[in-house]
């Protein structure tokens, strides 16, 4: 197993710590279960321990791990909030315990979890969150395809529908990313040996997930996810004029096709060239909110929400010719790449229409114009 990140002593997390008044954010990325990651920070936890640091086990679930759970012994761990659902008791991490306990580091597993209902937050990332606000250091592990960015490739590329996910903006706030790589058929061994799932469940797991072709792509993706966090961390000190020299501005309508796919691409986009990118709508009279009709409302505020956890700064603009303000917004906020989604519009009708598209193709020639097509490669990195 080899890792890629730096710093990679616990020391030299512990240097950050202690430099810290808000806490930092330390995340162990996997391709898939079983690579590693829980064992890697409970190791961790076990060094920091030593050097005399308050460390905790906020959340950590073994799946009946025994080399993982023998690594818990010796740590103390924050009893878990039981809360009872549909006559049915769900155990979570304890977030007003950890916050009262206030330990300087607090390891945290399966961070795109889904909290139960009467939880504080929705989700466990954002009880991490609450935890770094609180001056708390966290540990924490994911995997790579639980990136919201990445949801609609993973999907298409393996055939698996991830249904719990991360923002991008989450890993891009860390102040290390470590990955643990592990080469494809040592994992699938480790599967076979019962060091993953339980026997009943290896069979499927291996013709489905576990195939050969999903755990390669799974494992490129991961290595480029963790290459281009160390590349931000890296470039974070460039000036502000040449951090603004790549920005990124996706238009939106009141209720595109695929604004999901859209938003995806204009996010990683902004990911690679280490910028800040809008979501911007243009509000015509037209598309006045007492003249749509509620449900294009309710997916306008939906698509501005999740452009908002994806890290965009959203852009609400009222005018009469969208494509001249979507120019004149691009213009006055350095931003050199526009990107838009295909019409399901023939294009001769788009030209009779003069639609945004066919305008901004006209107009733009000091921009670079993306134009994101749905038919065949919703999630396309």
């Amino acid at each position: 197993m080899s890792e890629a990140g730096v710093p990679r002593r616990p020391e030299d997390f512990l240097e950050l710590v202690e430099r810290a008044r808000r806490g930092r954010l330390k995340l162990y990325v996997g391709f898939a279960a079983g690579v590693g990651k829980t064992y890697r920070m409970l190791q961790e936890a076990h060094d920091l321990r030593r050097r005399g640091v308050d460390v905790v086990v906020a959340f950590v679930e073994p799946h009946g791990r025994a080399e993982t759970a023998t690594l818990v012994d010796g740590l103390e761990v924050v009893p878990r909030k039981r809360i009872e659902y549909r006559g049915v008791v769900v155990e979570e991490m304890d977030l007003d315990t950890i916050l009262r306990r206030k330990p300087q580091v607090a390891v945290v597993d399966e961070i795109p979890h889904t909290n139960a209902p009467g939880s504080h937050n929705r989700k466990r990332y954002q009880d991490v969150l609450a935890l770094l606000e609180g001056g708390i250091n966290v540990i924490g592990a994911l995997n790579v395809q639980h990136l919201e960015s990445l949801n609609g490739l993973i999907e298409r590329v393996t055939n698996v529908v991830v249904r719990e996910t991360v923002p991008d903006s989450f890993l891009k706030q860390a102040d290390q990313v470590v990955n643990l790589d592990l080469a494809v058929e040592d994992l699938q061994e480790r599967l076979r040996a019962g060091k993953i799932y339980a026997a009943d469940k290896i069979p499927w797991a291996l013709e489905n997930f576990f195939k050969d072709e999903n755990l390669s792509t799974l494992r490129e993706l991961a290595l480029r996810e963790v290459a281009e966090s160390l590349d931000r961390a890296g470039t974070g000190k460039r000036p502000p004029e040449a951090r603004a020299a790549g920005r990124v501005m996706v238009c939106m309508a009141s209720n595109p096709p695929r604004a999901k796919t859209l938003l995806a691409r204009a996010s990683r986009m902004a990911g690679r060239l280490n910028s800040d990118w809008f979501a911007v709508y243009v509000e015509t009279p037209a598309e006045a909110p007492h003249l749509i009709d509620a449900e294009a409302q309710r997916h306008l505020f939906s698509n501005l929400e999740k452009a908002k956890e994806l890290g965009a700064e959203v852009v609400r603009i009222k005018a009469t010719d969208p494509a001249q303000a979507l120019l004149d917004f691009a213009r006055s906020h350095g931003v050199t790449h526009i990107v838009v989604g295909r019409s399901l519009e023939p294009l001769w009708r788009q030209i009779l229409r003069g639609s945004v598209i066919v305008r901004l193709l006209k107009a733009a020639d000091d921009f670079d114009l993306h134009v994101v097509s749905f038919a065949d490669q919703e999630g396309r990195p």
